[in-house]
């Protein structure tokens, strides 16, 4: 797993930082969140081709029928660990690897499906891709989505990090206001508070 460090502090694994998140404002950042704890010894989160299932609905996406669920899982492995070099290499000015980038511009290539509009129940519209995605067409639509996370000025400018140094989860800042600190006030937020509290309430008098 990409981002293992063996000297960091051990930590409990918990059921719910085995979770998956479906919150850090882009699909290509929804996969790179697939890993835990970068920081420290890496948390698996889509291990399996039912965490996979999971993490397709969960984004939205219908892989076809008849695909190896195995193939995809490692492919979108490979491609979780190039995104993270990638998208990475904004915050912390590293260059990414090569093989990273050959394999993000190679997935892009094959085309996605066309979007389509359809009403949504509660009013409105909802983009709808009308077909189940091949693993081509899967893998596609989160490199392009990357792509144009790093190539955008002002996607790439809401880019940042958890602040948590147990966490540090990639993610978009919604902008305006105060800049996020945490990748969620319900997680880390509330996790450095109550660590906050706990530290002035024993410091000396």
């Amino acid at each position: 797993m990409d981002g293992e460090q063996r000297d960091a502090p051990r930590r409990r694994v918990t059921a719910r930082l085995r979770e998956l998140r479906f919150d850090a404002g882009a699909l290509s950042l929804n996969l790179v969140a697939t890993v835990g704890r970068r920081p420290g010894v890496p948390v698996e989160r889509m291990g399996d081709a039912a965490r996979l299932d999971a993490w397709c609905r969960g984004v939205g996406m219908v892989p076809a029928a008849g695909q190896d669920p195995q193939e995809l899982l490692r492919s979108l492995h490979a491609l979780r660990a190039a995104a993270y070099d990638i998208a990475s290499s904004v915050l912390d000015g590293h260059r990414p690897r090569a093989e990273s980038v050959d394999l993000v511009n190679q997935l892009a290539r094959s085309e996605p499906p066309v979007p389509r509009l359809e009403p949504a129940a509660a009013g409105g519209w909802v983009p709808k891709d009308g077909r189940a995605l091949t693993r081509e067409a899967l893998l596609s639509l989160v490199a392009r989505d990357l792509i144009d996370l790093v190539t955008d000025g002002v996607r790439s400018s809401r880019l940042t990090a958890c602040a948590s140094e147990a966490c540090r989860m990639l993610f978009l800042d919604s902008g305006g206001g105060r800049p996020r600190r945490w990748c969620s006030m319900r997680r880390c937020g509330n996790q450095a508070k109550a660590a906050g509290h706990r530290s002035r309430a024993g410091a000396p008098r």
